[in-house]
């Protein structure tokens, strides 16, 4: 089976788009989806775009399933290190321990793809979630592939059913995470997945970009 953690590991072989500063990713809020591509891994996560809460918002309805949305970008972190995104989730998953492959899910997570050489198989990815146990702030290996490492920006369920409004610097994150300083994305995903631990949740994401500070 194709782990969700290799997403995009051979989806790199493509003419990048480049963008400019203050670089808009996801621009949901206009009702839009251009250059978003789905991967299924297990079973199917529905993504739409939906007006809620007062504005246009992506929508995440996940069942015992794993897919994804990914998008192909280049962005130069020297010149816009900062992610910027909200999001919002029904519930967090009851996962034994999410630090292992049987508990490997997450109600929201937002992938940075970077490449650490020019084999497909060097792609690695820092993984932005919420989650279930760990402690925000914690990052751990993924249970799957040492190219990916997490990193919990939310926690539990003490704030779920409310947006949450995040900045976060893409460049020290994965110095803090891989011990190394990157420079370029390749691409960016989101993903509402639960299918190892067979539970259901909701998420919403509003608009995804990257800025200088």
């Amino acid at each position: 089976m194709l782990y969700k953690h290799t997403l995009l590991l051979i989806l790199f072989s493509f003419s990048p788009l480049v963008l400019t500063e203050n670089i808009i990713v996801g621009n949901f809020s206009t009702n839009n989806l251009s250059g978003w591509e789905e991967k299924e891994f297990e079973g199917k996560t529905t993504y739409r775009l939906t007006h809620f809460d007062g504005r246009n918002v992506l929508k995440a309805s996940s069942s015992n399933a794993a897919s994804g949305l990914f998008k192909k970008v280049e962005i130069d972190l020297n010149k816009t290190p900062v992610i910027h995104w909200s999001w919002k989730v029904k519930n967090t998953l009851k996962s034994l321990n999410e630090r292992e492959k049987s508990g490997d899910d997450f109600a929201a997570r937002i992938y940075i793809v970077f490449s650490d050489g020019p084999f497909f198989w060097q792609t690695k990815t820092l993984n932005y979630v919420w989650a279930n146990q760990a402690q925000t702030e914690d990052h751990w290996p993924n249970p799957y592939t040492s190219n990916a490492q997490m990193f919990a920006v939310r926690s539990d369920n003490e704030n779920t059913g409310q947006w949450h409004v995040e900045s976060r610097n893409v460049l020290d994150d994965i110095q803090k995470t891989f011990g190394k300083t990157v420079t370029d994305i390749e691409a960016i995903a989101i993903m509402t997945d639960t299918d190892q631990t067979g539970t259901s949740t909701q998420a919403w994401f509003g608009d995804i970009w990257f800025s200088d500070h």
